[in-house]
C-alpha cells in the first residue's frame, strides 16, 4: 500500500497545468481548428487567460450602437476584421449609430476591413472622415440608405481607404459623379459598387470612374435614369475581363449600344438586369445570346417591350447555363418560342421563370417548358389569361416537386432577380 502511496503521489507531483504547457500561440493554433462561432465562446470561458486570446483573435462582430459600449469591444477586440452595425428597417432603434460611434471605430478597431452601416440614417459626413482618416485597411463599405451622406464625406473613404473594394451606397439620394472620380483617382481595386437609385449620377461619372477602376465585377446602377448607352458602354469596355455582374432596372436610356457593347467585350457575363430598358431589341440580345453562351445565368429583361419570340428562342437554345429568367409583360412572346427547344434533346438549367402578364402564353407552352426544366423550383404566371391552374391541372403536367406555381401573387418571390 506505501508503495502505491509514492507512485500515486510521483505521478500527481508530474501532473503540468494546460496554461503552463501550451505558448499562447500553441492555444490560438488550437483555437483556429474550432469551427463554430458557439464553440469559440465556450473556449473563452475556460478562464482568463483564454478568454484573452478568443477575443484577440475574434474576427467578426454584430454590435448595437453606443460609443461606451464600442470603446470597450475595441479594447477587447483588438484584431477585428469584420463589424456589422446595420439596421433593418423593422427593427431600427434610436438614436442608431451616430457621428461619435463612427469616431470610437476610427481610432479603436484599427484592423478592421469589412465595416456595415447599411440603414444607419444618423451619420453624416463628419463620421465619414473619421471613417476615412482611420481605417486605411478598410476593404468593404455598406452605408445604403444612409441619407445625409455626400460626395464630401464618402470621398474622404475613397481617399482614406485606397484598398477599397467593395462600396454600397444605394439610396444615397446625394451622391455625385463627385464619388466616381474620387473612386477613380483612389480605389483602383474597387471590385463592386451598389448605386442604386443614386439619380444625380450620370455618364460622365461612369466614364471617370471607367478610366480608373478596370477591375470591377458587380456594378448596380438599378433605378439610375440619368445614365445612358454612352456611360454604360465605358464600363463595359474598360472591365471587359472581369464583369460579370450589372444591374440597369429602370434605366430607360439604355438601349442596344449598352447590349451590343456587353456581346463585344464581356463574353464573362453572369448576371443582366435590364427590366424596364424599353429600346433594347430583338438582335441586340440576339448577340448577347452568342457572346454569353457559356457564362450568363440570370437575365431579367421584364417590360422590354420589343422583345419577341426569336430572341427569346435564341437565349433557351444557346445559353444552357441560364438559372433565372424574367420575361415579364413581353407581350410580344407566344408559345412559339418555346418550339425549337421542344425539339432538343438536352434539358434546361432553369430554376426560376417569370412570364407573368404574357398574354399571348399558354399552357401548351408553359407544358413545353416544364419538360425541359427538371430543375425548376418556381414559376410566376400572375396575370397571364390562358394560364390557369385548373388549366394546368387538366394538361396533367408534372411539376418537380419543388416548384412553386405564382397564380396570383400569394407565394414570395426568390431575390435573385431583384
Amino acid at each position: 500500500m506505501a508503495s502505491n502511496s509514492i507512485d500515486d503521489d510521483a505521478v500527481s507531483g508530474s501532473r503540468l497545468c494546460v496554461n503552463d504547457a501550451l505558448t499562447d500561440d500553441e492555444l490560438r493554433s488550437i483555437l483556429a481548428r474550432v469551427e463554430s462561432e458557439k464553440d469559440k465562446e465556450v473556449f473563452g470561458l475556460v478562464c482568463k487567460r483564454w478568454l484573452r486570446l478568443q477575443s484577440t483573435e475574434r474576427k467578426k462582430l454584430a454590435a448595437r450602437a453606443g460609443p461606451h459600449m464600442l470603446q470597450r469591444m475595441a479594447d477587447r477586440f483588438t484584431r477585428l476584421f469584420e463589424l456589422d452595425l446595420a439596421q433593418s428597417v423593422s427593427r431600427s432603434f434610436y438614436p442608431g449609430v451616430t457621428d461619435s460611434d463612427l469616431a470610437v471605430i476610427a481610432n479603436g478597431f484599427r484592423c478592421l476591413r469589412v465595416l456595415n452601416l447599411h440603414n444607419c440614417k444618423g451619420i453624416t459626413d463628419v463620421g465619414m472622415k473619421a471613417i476615412g482618416e482611420g481605417l486605411s485597411l478598410l476593404q468593404s463599405l455598406d452605408v445604403s440608405y444612409c441619407r445625409k451622406l455626400t460626395d464630401k464625406g464618402l470621398s474622404a473613404v475613397a481617399e482614406g481607404c485606397c484598398d477599397l473594394r467593395i462600396l454600397h451606397l444605394a439610396g444615397c439620394r446625394f451622391v455625385t459623379d463627385g464619388i466616381l472620380e474620387a473612386l477613380s483617382k483612389n480605389c483602383h481595386n474597387l471590385q463592386e459598387l451598389g448605386l442604386q437609385g443614386c439619380t444625380s449620377i450620370s455618364d460622365n461619372g461612369l466614364i471617370n470612374l471607367a478610366s480608373g477602376c478596370q477591375q470591377i465585377k458587380f456594378l448596380d446602377i438599378n433605378k439610375c435614369s440619368n445614365v445612358s448607352d454612352v456611360g454604360v458602354s465605358s464600363i463595359c469596355s474598360a472591365c471587359s475581363s472581369s464583369l460579370k455582374t450589372l444591374k440597369l432596372l429602370d434605366c430607360y436610356k439604355i438601349g442596344d449600344q449598352t447590349i451590343l457593347s456587353l456581346a463585344k467585350f464581356c463574353d464573362n457575363l453572369e448576371t443582366l438586369i435590364i427590366g424596364g430598358c424599353r429600346d433594347v431589341s430583338d438582335e441586340a440580345i440576339k448577340s448577347l445570346a452568342n457572346a454569353c453562351r457559356s457564362n450568363l445565368k440570370n437575365l431579367r429583361m421584364d417590360w422590354c417591350l420589343n422583345i419577341s419570340d426569336s430572341s427569346l428562342s435564341c437565349i433557351l437554345s444557346l445559353c444552357r447555363n441560364l438559372e433565372a429568367l424574367d420575361i415579364g409583360c413581353c407581350e410580344e412572346v407566344t408559345d412559339a418560342a418555346f418550339q425549337l427547344v421542344s425539339s432538343e434533346e438536352a434539358g434546361l438549367s432553369l430554376k426560376v421563370l417569370k412570364v407573368s402578364n404574357c398574354p399571348k402564353i399558354t399552357v401548351a407552352g408553359i407544358g413545353i417548358l416544364v419538360g425541359k426544366c427538371t430543375y425548376l423550383e418556381y414559376l410566376d404566371v400572375r396575370s397571364c389569361p390562358h394560364i390557369t391552374k385548373a388549366g394546368l391541372d387538366e394538361a396533367g403536367f408534372h411539376f418537380p416537386e419543388c416548384c412553386k406555381v405564382n397564380f396570383n401573387g400569394s407565394i414570395g418571390e426568390p431575390g435573385v432577380l431583384l
